[in-house]
């Protein structure tokens, strides 16, 4: 009896250590930043900007497919080179993690801007904007939605350009446009 005991915990533990998932996912990166006062936090609901000026039906409804948007930004006079470093590895090895698909990078001088998402070919579930700069900061977009589709998300991106929309005129952007400023 004491035999099956013994078998039956260790078969327990072993399933629940399996079954623990020891990467730290996105979500639980940004939330831990929420308290953190060296970081800029930003959580948009679309609905803020689906009235945006130039926008027409089309592009409307491809907005509705977006449903938050997560902004986490560091700017280095905040903290430490240390600190900085720190952040950036993390965010490194979150988003090395196998379901965050490279779409692109952008480098220019200190600045490297990468494009990710989760989700296929057809269909985006998430997509994740990092860049970061040695001498400013860091900033980090999560776009969440359903079913995102990457060419309706590349027109909508030029309908807001055209339409001179501008997220640092929301409140709460213009710090995290600094970092990226030449």
């Amino acid at each position: 009896m004491n035999i099956v005991k013994i078998i039956l915990g260790l078969s327990l533990a072993a399933l629940s250590f399996i079954s623990c998932n020891t990467d730290k996912s996105l979500q639980v990166y940004i939330v831990d930043k929420q308290e953190d006062d060296r970081f800029m936090k930003l959580d948009l609901a679309t609905s803020l900007i689906e009235d945006a000026e130039g926008l027409d039906e089309e592009n409307r409804k491809i907005l509705k497919t977006i449903k938050k948007i997560n902004v986490v930004a560091y700017q280095k006079e905040q903290g430490t080179d240390a600190d900085y470093q720190t952040e950036k590895a993390k965010l490194d090895l979150i988003l090395s993690q196998e379901k965050y698909h490279l779409l692109s990078k952008f480098k220019s001088n200190n600045q490297l801007v990468t494009l990710k998402y989760i989700g296929d070919d057809t269909t985006i579930d998430e997509v994740i904007v990092y860049g970061s700069d040695d001498q400013k900061g860091l900033a980090l977009f999560r776009l969440l939605g359903n079913n995102m589709k990457p060419e309706n998300l590349a027109n909508l991106a030029m309908s807001l350009e055209k339409g001179g929309f501008n997220l640092s005129d929301m409140t709460g952007m213009s710090g995290i446009e600094d970092i990226f400023k030449e």
